[in-house]
């Protein structure tokens, strides 16, 4: 008889038990004697144990299969038992088909783990149920598989309740993620027994409280807290946790400080402290750690400067520090990290400027550095990072022009250099930038004109160049833009008519064009724009009729105010956008009295018909009759010079250029009250300055000098040669003059209106001070600087203020400053005793006069 393997073994094993018991001889006699029936007996007990562990095997399977049929997450019956792991690609099983992985991904079946005997799977090692509508709680029978060794229940969004205590039993667990569900309360203090996990994510929860018992968990490659409400310090010791690559603890509560001891991480690749409130300083040992790729502080209270050593982390791909309290200057080793890709500083306190060395980072992607207080120039060596497809460098100090070399940017798709004080022109070689969609250089000096290069951004969707002073007219061209849906190029110089190939924008919701010198018609083209919701074209020059394609509801926002149109208000527009347009009128007396339009004739149209005929007749009689028409003008010549002597002999002049074409003589004595004194905002040596609200609202500062100096008769001319000088001056940095009055009684001139008055009375005035931050008198300086500038170089010929002092530099509700009061003493009686050989204030000697010695210039 052949004896297996297994009963040999049964065999030798009763041998040394006769051995150690030390039987006698006379019971290894009968043993050897009955050889053959001991033999059978042990088959005999063998083939039970096979039995019984056969029947225990099978009843486990079965208590697995009916486990899964009875869960309901898959279409199954129990006539399917006896293959389920054939039937189910969602389950493996070991060769004695036994359950050992569970993996249910991707459905809407709602399906609960409570329906799951999870008890049922002793060998169970992985179980997986994400991206899938998994409800309910985590029951604590899952600490019953005592086998499992990963657990994965993310992305389910109906999972809730608390993490259960009992998951303290999986001892061989090593990867856990419970991430973007909705579990609540603390972390259970369990978790710090799982000794062999290495991954552990519970992002994406709505847990709370510290995780101080996490540090036990030595073997912890990869932690991910994100996006929970935990609290207290970061309590992470190297001793512990020396093996992390991996942590994300940002969108959370933490405080206190980044510790220290981080430089010791030296496996760390990825460190993600983001919106918290971590205070202090960025520890200068992060240096350390040379695997580090990404790097992300932001959105916390992290104070101080930028450590230089930060350029030591050769391996870093990813630095982002926006929103802190970071000051001083971005350290020049940052253009070390030659495979930086993605760089944000912006929402900082940084000062100085672009450091040039920020051009070595050839991979970098992404950079922003705006609301910060840098200052200088836009480096020119921005333009080697030819990989850049987003720089934004708004809200700074950044000076001079912006570098052509920018345009070698191929790949940039979003640029803003927004509030800022760059000059100069913009760039031609912009227009290379060809996978450009959204550019934005608004609040700016730049000037010049719109380069017409920009038509050739075929991609770009959102261009804003408003409040610079950009001139000349606007480029046919940028009705290529046919992706185009933000235009504005409001508050410039822009001159002459508005292109009708805007018209072609046909993706245009928002179009902005106001507060120009824009004249002629309104393009019918406009018309064409379906999807324009928005149009601005106030305060320009434009004439003509309002087309009637511009009314609501096609355009929900339009304005109109403040132009030279005239007819009929068109269906669907607004009166009130038409205001300050005199020539339009209406039929409703209602809308007649309240906006001050003209009624409209039954037979205006056909009357003005009439009127062009009669003007072309007229026209050609007068060319047939040329002398006639000479003479007609000569005469024409000497009647309005004899109406202009007649009116300056009885002291009356007025004269006004452009305030929004409604400024008059009366408006001024009226909202004045005849310049009564509870109007009066200042009073000075040679006069007093009156505040006055007009009838459209708005508000001029109005000057009115001492009457004694129209006494004398040359004064008049004078006085409105060098208004007229004044009113040419155009600067955003130099007070507006709208206009002046010289009566044989009263003389005034009419200025723009700045809010918060005088530097002088700012200065001392406790409270205002207090708000005059170092960067808002900085600027303050440097806008006086560019006026004085524009005077001494761009004016022609030039001109010397002779007066500048704290007094005459007025500042506006943004503190932008302006010079006002220069030319007031070439006005100045010359033989009054308020004049001085050295013009301006008392015991103090402008600037300005020092060039009056050398150069030819216009003395205001």
């Amino acid at each position: 008889m052949v004896l297996s393997e297994h009963n040999l073994v049964k065999l030798q094993f009763l041998i040394k038990i006769a051995s150690i018991n030390y039987l006698s001889s006379q019971t290894m006699q009968l043993l050897v004697s009955n050889f053959h029936l001991v033999i059978y007996v042990l088959l005999f007990i063998g083939s039970v144990l096979e039995l019984r562990s056969a029947s225990s095997t099978a009843s486990q399977l079965q208590l697995e299969a009916n486990a899964i049929i009875n869960s309901g997450w898959w279409n199954l019956s129990h006539k399917d038992s006896t293959d389920i792991c054939s039937l189910i690609d969602d389950i493996s099983c070991n060769d004695a088909g036994s359950v050992t992985r569970i993996t249910y991904l991707y459905t809407k079946r709602r399906i609960q783990l409570a329906t799951l005997n999870l008890s049922a799977f002793k060998n169970l090692e992985t179980l997986e149920v994400c991206y899938s509508s998994l409800e309910g709680t985590i029951p604590p029978e899952i600490g019953s598989i005592s086998k499992l060794s990963r657990l994965r229940l993310s992305h389910n969004y109906f999972l809730q309740g608390k993490i259960p205590f009992t998951i303290e039993n999986l001892l061989n667990l090593t990867y856990l993620d419970l991430s973007y569900n909705y579990l609540q309360g603390k972390i259970p203090t369990a978790i710090g027994s799982l000794f062999k996990l290495t991954h552990l994510d519970l992002s994406f929860n709505f847990l709370w409280g510290e995780i101080c018992h996490i540090e036990n968990i030595s073997k912890l490659t990869h932690l991910y807290l994100s996006n929970n409400s935990l609290q207290g310090k970061i309590p992470f010791t190297v001793e512990n946790l020396s093996n992390l690559t991996y942590v994300d603890l940002s969108h959370n509560y933490f405080h206190g400080e980044i510790p220290i001891k981080i430089g010791n991480f030296s496996k760390l690749i990825y460190l993600d402290l983001s919106y918290n409130f971590l205070q202090g300083k960025i520890p200068t040992t992060i240096e350390s750690l040379s695997k580090l790729t990404h790097l992300k502080l932001s959105h916390n209270s992290i104070f101080g400067e930028i450590p230089p050593t930060i350029g030591n982390l050769s391996k870093l791909t990813h630095l982002e520090l926006s929103h802190n309290y970071i000051h001083g200057e971005i350290p020049p080793t940052i253009g070390n990290l030659s495979k930086l890709t993605y760089l944000d500083l912006s929402y900082n306190s940084l000062q100085d400027e672009i450091p040039p060395s920020l051009g070595n980072l050839s991979k970098l992607t992404y950079l922003n550095l705006s609301y910060n207080s840098l200052q200088d120039k836009i480096p020119p060596s921005l333009g080697n990072l030819s990989k850049l497809t987003y720089l934004v460098l708004s809200y700074n100090s950044l000076q001079d022009e912006i570098p052509p070399s920018l345009g070698n940017l191929s790949k940039l798709t979003y640029l803003d250099l927004s509030y800022n004080s760059l000059q100069d022109e913009i760039p031609p070689s912009l227009g290379n930038l060809s996978k450009l969609t959204y550019l934005v250089l608004s609040y700016n000096s730049l000037q010049d004109e719109i380069p017409p290069s920009l038509g050739n951004l075929s991609k770009l969707t959102y261009l804003d160049l408003s409040h610079n002073s950009l001139q000349d007219e606007i480029p046919p061209s940028l009705g290529n833009l046919s992706k185009l849906t933000y235009l504005d190029l409001s508050h410039n110089s822009l001159q002459d008519e508005i292109p009708p190939s805007l018209g072609n924008l046909s993706k245009l919701t928002h179009l902005d064009l106001s507060h120009n010198s824009l004249q002629d018609e309104i393009p019918p083209s406009l018309g064409n724009l379906s999807k324009l919701t928005y149009l601005y074209l106030s305060n320009n020059f434009l004439q003509g009729e309002i087309p009637s394609s511009l009314g609501y509801p096609r355009i929900h926002y339009l304005d109109l105010s403040f132009n030279n149109l005239n007819g009929p208000i068109p269906n669907g527009v607004r009166p009130y956008a038409l205001t300050g347009n005199k020539g339009v009128c209406s039929n409703s007396t209602n809308i007649q009295i309240e906006y001050q339009f003209q009624p409209c004739s039954v037979n205006q149209k056909k009357r003005r018909q009439l009127v062009i005929i009669l003007s072309i007749t007229i026209f050609l009689i007068l060319a047939f009759l040329l002398l006639l028409c000479l003479r007609h003008i000569r005469i024409s010549i000497k009647s309005k010079h004899a109406r202009i002597t007649e009116t300056s002999k009885n002291g009356d002049l007025f004269c006004i250029w452009n305030y929004d074409g409604s400024i008059a003589y009366e408006d001024i004595i009226t909202v004045t009250e005849d310049f009564d004194l509870k109007y009066c905002i200042g009073t000075g040596a040679y006069g007093s300055v009156y505040r006055a609200q007009l009838p459209t609202g708005k508000i001029v500062a109005v000057k009115k000098l001492h009457g004694f100096e129209a006494e004398v008769p040359t004064f008049d001319e004078s006085f409105r040669n060098e208004a007229k000088v004044l009113s040419e001056i155009k600067h955003r940095h130099i007070v507006k003059l709208h206009g002046f009055c010289l009566h044989k009684r009263i003389m005034f001139l009419i200025y723009e209106y700045m809010e918060k008055g005088s530097l002088f009375s700012v200065l001392f005035d406790d409270m205002e001070a207090m708000e005059l931050d170092w960067k808002r008198r900085v600027n303050i300086v440097k806008g006086t600087a560019h006026a004085l500038s524009y005077l001494h170089h761009d004016c022609v010929p030039p001109i010397v203020h002779r007066d500048i002092s704290a007094s005459n530099v007025l500042l506006n509700s943004k503190w932008e400053p302006t010079i006002s009061d220069f030319g007031t003493a070439r006005f100045i009686n010359l033989d009054s005793s308020n004049r001085t050989i050295v013009a301006g204030t008392i015991g103090y000697i402008a600037p300005g006069k020092l060039f009056m010695f050398f150069s030819t210039f216009i003395y205001l």
